[in-house]
């Protein structure tokens, strides 16, 4: 059975840090590309990070500077390293896969998705 299972979230003050982690299972992640989306309450889902299998990176400029997308093949994980954590920064975290290049944000293009984790950034 194919399983994206993400852990890490949690309440973290404005400036914190948090790292999210997505342990795949079922299939071989090094394949595929790995992406992190995210959902605000009041917003639609929108891509946030992702790495494709030669590791290169893609990320939104909202982000850019303060998160880091990353893998280890070896464990089948994908982390996303969050710093400097704001506000805005609310949302449930998805992780998501996909085989091959990076398809963009287009979520019809992610075969597996996870549960979601929460990140909630408040004072």
């Amino acid at each position: 059975e194919v399983q994206l299972v993400e852990s890490g979230g949690g309440l973290v003050q404005p400036g914190g840090s948090l790292r999210l982690s997505c342990a795949a299972s079922g299939f071989t992640t090094s394949n595929y590309t790995m992406s992190w989306f995210r959902q605000a309450p009041a917003k639609a889902r929108e891509g946030v990070a992702a790495i494709n299998p030669t590791g290169s990176t893609a990320i939104i400029v909202s982000v850019e500077g303060r998160f880091t997308i990353s893998r280890d093949n070896a464990k089948n994980t994908v982390y996303l390293q969050m710093n400097s954590l704001k506000p805005d920064d609310t949302a449930m975290y998805y992780c998501a896969a996909t085989r091959g290049p990076w398809p963009g944000w287009r979520t019809d293009r992610y075969n597996y998705w996870g549960q979601g984790t929460q990140v909630t950034v408040s004072s």
